[in-house]
């Protein structure tokens, strides 16, 4: 027993070394190289794309250059296709993932997620007919609503889901939909926030956007498992922006308004 005990005491020892060993490896990567590599996929309005210019902008690429002056180091975007993404994580080319990524259990099981940045889910385009009389998503399940929704969506699903005493017309696409609001023929059109966000934007007067979102779809960094240095990193980094005012700043910047569209279109 005694000889067990030590065996099982000297291998704490050894995990607990190699714990410490490995301990802020990513951080301190960061700071040898004075570089931050991060991962996205451009393409995802408002998230990451690429100028006309060629250069990444977006939503997540502003929150990655702050970090990087933050930390003092050079911001490198690492743009890579999605399939691609958390293999190239893995496989060191990337310090972490800031590419609009939903946080799942399948993936949670490769890498390690911070706490949501932002949550996109399901929101409302609304008649502005329907102004005050309609808050939230509950409002609408009543059978003298219609609603419109892209066909094969999660917006689709949801209305299915919890909507399910209005009326839904399904089309193939967002603009078919959308134009049925404007048209007086549907009621409100449930898609994913951002779209809806930046689509109010562009047609301001025509809808009523009830931004927060009615389903959960958190979006979260992802760095590789192991660090919980790098995580607390992140997490509190978070915090602080969250607090000091300057995500809104950002957010505001790229959902709240649609001056960025000239950089894309």
């Amino acid at each position: 027993m005694r000889k067990l005990l030590g065996g099982i005491a000297a291998a704490a020892v050894l995990m607990t070394s190699s714990t410490i060993a490995s301990a802020g490896s990513i951080l301190n990567d960061i700071a040898e190289t004075g570089e931050l590599r991060v991962c996205f996929d451009a393409g995802y309005m408002p998230f990451e794309m690429k100028s006309k210019k060629g250069a990444f902008v977006g939503f997540d690429i502003d929150i990655g250059r702050m970090m990087a002056r933050q930390m003092d180091v050079k911001y490198v975007p690492v743009n890579t296709s999605w399939d691609g993404i958390i293999p190239t994580l893995l496989t060191g080319k990337c310090h972490m993932i800031n590419a609009g990524m939903t946080i799942n259990a399948k993936r949670n099981m490769r890498v390690n997620f911070a706490d949501p940045y932002i949550v996109i889910g399901q929101s409302i385009l609304l008649s502005p007919k329907l102004d005050g009389k309609v808050k939230d998503y509950r409002d609408l399940n009543n059978p003298k609503y219609t609603i419109a929704a892209k066909l094969g969506t999660t917006g689709e699903q949801a209305i299915k889901r919890m909507i399910g005493k209005a009326k839904l017309n399904v089309f193939e696409t967002q603009a078919d939909a959308t134009l049925e609001v404007q048209n007086g023929k549907a009621d409100a059109f449930i898609y994913d926030m951002p779209f809806n966000a930046i689509f109010s934007s562009q047609n301001e007067g025509k809808f009523i956007h009830l931004e927060q979102p009615f389903t959960y779809e958190p979006l979260g960094w992802a760095i590789a498992q192991g660090d919980m240095d790098m995580l607390n990193f992140l997490n509190n980094y978070l915090r602080q922006i969250k607090g000091d005012g300057s995500y809104d700043r950002i957010y505001n910047k790229w959902f709240k308004s649609d001056a960025w569209l000239k950089q894309v279109q």
